[in-house]
């Protein structure tokens, strides 16, 4: 029976059921309340239609605005374009003296380089293009391949094929890579260190940056050039300015297409310094003359404005070439640095810690007079020659008969100061505790916070020190030989001049300083060093001037007098300090002129080398001539 025979009955007038769709050539019925359910499903429906119309008409006018108006643009990046950022090395801060004079410049060198992240990703493909930057570059491809491959190839930043490159051989290179992707010729600023004799150890040098120091420093990039000992690295963050970066485009194979943009680099800030290259330069040609006379190895020349901090002149001897780390010192270079038994490296002005011999009394002069154990005018009959003390015997280097203090540090007599330090006579003496604090308060056995890497603190010992060290007591014969700068008392030539700076100024302890103001490349004065004093009113201004009466004295009737005949008037100190088993004496000199208006202090080791008027006496007189005759 067919549907229509089977409703056919209930068509005519029939309100029940009633004929609303006809589909698939057969009639459907609903019910009204079917009906009714229908029209209402419709009218909820109806956004959601609406809002699928929107989503695909936005669809297709999206994929027509992609395919036909953008379409060269988008067939272009399909090519494969990629963007490049490059970074430009900013050039290093300039160094000048105190008279404006550059002691380092700034070169151009070139260097090849190589960006793995923009090389092919597949491996045929990389090695296509290694094999092709071979052929241009000369350098074999195996090469290139290990260098990279130890960087990385997803790594950003370049890896270097050839450094230190002049312009032509850059310039060559750059026409046989144009077409070559990844491959770059970066221009970066080198460092020129002029040829100021002595001035190494100031200014140290530059490297390329280690992993290490990359891990422990995130200012530090690839590849930079940072500052690995002197001013350079302690003024890192000043002098290394800027790095521009540029943006580019380039297509597949590495042609340039646009530059999208283009920061400049900023050079580093400049530094001016308190020191005198001329001085400077002067200083180590006179000690390296000294050290050739008396067959020495070693020495150092610091010299002071005590009225400042401001180091004038500072040289250590043997020095080194910075210019051999500046251009990429070679291994075998290095090692031979490395393996100097001299170790040329070694900055002995502020890091070379020796006895200080008689330099240390006038210290200790201070120490008797501001506390009492002395007076201006006690006199000891020093004629005996000795002091017996039990089975031990301390001997002086000579006879000196009747001696008050200024007379004392004038012919550098051993008898008084043993008194001054232990007691003898009618003089109780200080005691090692008292000798101890003094020296201390005057700069030793601590650094004094120069703006330089490397300074050692030195050695004033105690008895604790003895025991914990040695295992073995205190006795008097220490406190002796403590009170004239033997023993274990160990200082830096720095430490010897500061102290004696501030015997000259009248009584100030000033944290010694090489730079004196920092600008950034617009000329602005950015940071400028102030006089900091690190101590004072320890020793009054009487017994201060009793002392520098006396280091007056020794140039004028005392073991200074090669002084007598410079065109100012100076006062000094002489220093003999044995060393070792061999019965052998370092050489010493300290002096500051003018004498009633001091400007330099300055004090000389010359290492091994006998009497300290003989050997350290000649560097202090040719160089205090070179400085008055040169303002």
């Amino acid at each position: 029976m067919s549907i229509f025979s089977q409703y056919d009955k209930y068509l005519p007038g029939d309100k029940k059921y009633r004929k609303i769709k006809f589909k698939y050539s057969e009639y459907q019925y609903f019910s009204e309340e079917e009906t009714e359910l229908n029209e209402k499903s419709r009218n909820v429906f109806w956004p959601f239609y609406l809002v699928s119309a929107i989503v695909f008409t936005v669809l297709v006018s999206q994929l027509v605005n992609l395919q036909i108006t953008q379409g060269s643009w988008n067939r272009v990046l399909a090519e494969g374009n990629r963007i490049q950022q490059q970074y430009i090395s900013a050039p290093r801060g300039i160094i000048y003296d105190r008279k404006g004079k550059s002691l380092v410049l700034n070169d151009a060198l070139y260097r090849l380089s190589i960006y793995p992240l923009n090389l092919p990703k597949t491996e045929q493909e990389r090695n296509d293009a290694l094999e092709k930057i071979s052929i241009a570059t000369s350098i074999p491809s195996s090469e290139i391949n290990d260098k990279v491959r130890t960087k990385g190839y997803s790594k950003a930043d370049p890896v270097i094929l050839r450094e230190n490159l002049d312009r032509d051989t850059a310039l060559l290179l750059e026409v046989k890579t144009m077409n070559l992707s990844s491959v770059v010729i970066e221009k970066k600023p080198s460092r020129n260190y002029l040829q100021v004799s002595g001035l190494s150890h100031v200014l140290g040098y530059v490297g390329k940056v280690t992993e290490n120091e990359l891990k422990s420093n995130s200012n530090f990039q690839a590849n930079e050039l940072v500052g690995k000992d002197g001013l350079e690295k302690t003024f890192q963050s000043f002098l290394k300015g800027h790095d521009g970066i540029k943006e580019i485009e380039v297509d597949s194979r590495g042609r340039v297409q646009r530059v999208l943009s283009n920061l400049a680099p900023q050079p580093g800030d400049s530094l001016t310094l308190a020191l005198d290259s001329g001085l400077e330069n002067k200083m180590s040609q006179i000690l390296q003359i000294e050290l050739d006379k008396t067959n020495s190895k070693a020495g150092s020349v610091v010299a002071i404005d005590p009225r400042t901090g401001g180091i004038l002149g500072m040289v250590s001897l043997p020095s080194y070439d910075n210019n051999l780390f500046a251009k990429g010192i070679s291994l075998s270079n290095y090692q031979k640095l490395i393996d100097d038994p001299l170790n040329p490296l070694f900055n002995r002005s502020i890091s070379g810690t020796y006895p200080s011999g008689s330099t240390l009394k006038p210290l200790v002069a201070a120490a008797g007079l501001e506390d009492g154990t002395i007076t201006g005018n006690t006199t000891l009959d020093t004629s005996i020659g000795a002091i017996k003390i039990g089975s031990w015997t301390f001997p002086d280097w000579k006879v000196h008969g009747l001696a008050d203090v200024r007379k004392a540090i004038a012919e550098s007599n051993d008898i008084f100061f043993y008194a001054v330090g232990g007691g003898w006579d009618k003089v109780k003496g200080l005691g090692v505790e008292k000798l101890h604090d003094y020296l201390v308060k005057f700069g030793l056995s601590k650094p004094l916070g120069i703006d330089l890497p490397g300074e050692a603190g030195g050695l004033v010992p105690t008895p604790e020190w003895k025991q914990r060290v040695k295992k073995e007591s205190w006795y008097l014969g220490d406190t002796y030989h403590m009170a004239i700068g033997q023993g274990d008392v160990l200082a830096t030539p720095l430490q010897i001049t500061n102290a004696i700076a501030a015997i000259a100024n009248g009584g100030q302890l000033l944290k010694p300083y090489l730079v004196q103001t920092i600008k950034d490349s617009n000329g602005q004065v950015i940071k400028e060093t102030q006089k900091t004093v690190l101590n004072k009113d320890f020793i009054s201004g009487d017994n201060i001037q009793i002392v520098r009466e006396g280091m007056r004295q020794a140039v004028t009737s005392g073991t200074a007098q090669q002084f007598k005949d410079l065109p100012v008037e100076v006062a000094a100190k002489t220093g003999t300090a044995q060393f070792g088993d061999q019965d052998k004496t370092h050489a010493w000199m300290v002096a500051f002129a003018p004498y009633d208006d001091p400007q330099i202090a300055i004090a000389v080791i010359v290492e091994g080398a006998g009497e300290g008027y003989a050997a350290a006496g000649p560097v202090v007189k040719e160089s205090l001539n070179y400085f008055f005759s040169n303002p």
